[in-house]
């Protein structure tokens, strides 16, 4: 009796350069999805048929034509049968129009750029929340708990189209609340220059900083922490959402607030696939340390595509794209909901945390989903 045909899922992700922290997390919950899947018989297909998935992975370096090169390899020459997304919106945008031209669903766990969904690709599948997300829920936030603090500064990389959203999305939210006053500082200087930085921040005043830039870039700006003006009493990192941002600051990260796409403690019913306790013993069994939410969607991402190979029972893309268009439904990372215009991820929620006491401790939950 022959073994059955595997089903080939390429990936071109980073794990070297300046992305490879988040992109080897993110392969980890890949490579986790693979095994949990084979477990189980592989994926299935027409007639009940399960198949084995065989991974296929190079190494974009972090870098966009390397990325580019990796996933034209996937397609003409591996012939993959199914496509994950790289880690970084930058890389992320590079490569779709490859997917595009060749009809390819990019399955997308690691680009959270508005762009990713604004610019109309038909084959791409988004399980992230977007940018303009990560703090909308701030203003509301800081005004029920900390009512005094009303002028916020946000200081945004001028690099690619991230940060400037992580922004646009606060600016939007705070009117709702109208009790804030926002400066908007883009970086075009380099974020080794702390001392400018620090200067920029002792002309504003404000009370509530808030980070938006490259991980490395937000950790060592928050090494000069103790240099900033008195008035700043509370700080809002992006980076702060990944459990690498203590392991770098230790207790200089301890009451920084960050946005997390999934928190270990966040549970939902019902779910298709393994919990959130599934997937984190399993996770810290096999890679020896616990995953953060760049870890969650690499194992996301894996379910989802999953559960439209099942309700499709097929991997032709245009049937994946037509069923993945109409899902509605919870994994342990959350709601997974397209918008049926754009295709932008208006399901899942983003969790704010704080550091408290060398742990994540989750401030604003997930909504809850009627079922």
């Amino acid at each position: 009796m022959h073994p059955p045909q595997e089903i080939s899922a390429g990936v071109s992700i980073s794990q070297t350069g300046s992305f490879a922290r988040q992109g080897r997390r993110a392969l980890d919950g890949i490579l986790l999805w693979q095994s949990y899947t084979n477990a189980q018989g592989g994926l299935a297909l027409e007639s009940g048929e399960k198949r084995p998935v065989r991974l296929v992975c190079y190494d974009d370096q972090s870098r966009t034509p390397l990325a580019r090169q990796n996933v034209l390899r996937l397609l003409r020459e591996d012939c993959v049968d199914l496509l994950l997304g790289p880690y970084s919106s930058g890389l992320t945008l590079a490569v779709a129009p490859l997917s595009e031209e060749h009809k390819k669903i990019l399955w997308n766990h690691g680009g959270s750029s508005d762009e990713v969904s604004g610019r109309g690709y038909g084959y791409m599948v988004n399980a992230p929340s977007p940018a303009s997300d990560y703090l909308r829920e701030l203003p509301c936030w800081l005004a029920k708990h900390a009512p005094k603090l009303r002028r916020i500064c946000i200081l945004r990389s001028s690099r690619g189209t991230f940060a400037s959203q992580v922004a646009q999305g606060l600016a939007e939210a705070i009117p709702k609340v109208g009790i804030h006053f926002l400066d908007v500082v883009p970086m075009d200087l380099p974020w080794v220059d702390a001392e400018t930085i620090v200067q920029k921040l002792d002309a504003l005043r404000p009370e509530v900083a808030v980070l938006a830039g490259r991980f490395e870039d937000e950790v060592r700006l928050l090494r000069s922490r103790h240099l900033w003006p008195n008035t700043v009493q509370q700080v809002i990192a992006v980076a702060a959402g990944v459990n690498a941002f203590f392991q770098e600051l230790n207790q200089s990260a301890e009451g920084v607030i960050g946005p997390s796409q999934w928190e270990p403690g966040a549970h939902f019913r019902p779910v298709v696939g393994p919990d959130s306790s599934w997937f984190v013993s399993n996770f810290q069994e096999r890679f020896g340390r616990l995953p953060d939410y760049t870890a969650a969607g690499g194992f996301a991402i894996g379910l989802v595509l999953s559960e439209c190979v099942r309700r499709a029972s097929s991997l032709e893309d245009e049937r994946l794209r037509a069923v993945a268009a109409e899902l509605d439904f919870n994994t342990f990372y959350g709601r997974f909901w397209l918008d049926p215009v754009t295709g932008r991820q208006i399901g899942h929620r983003i969790l704010l945390t704080r550091w408290q006491q060398a742990r994540k401790v989750v401030l604003r939950e997930y909504e809850p989903l009627d079922t």
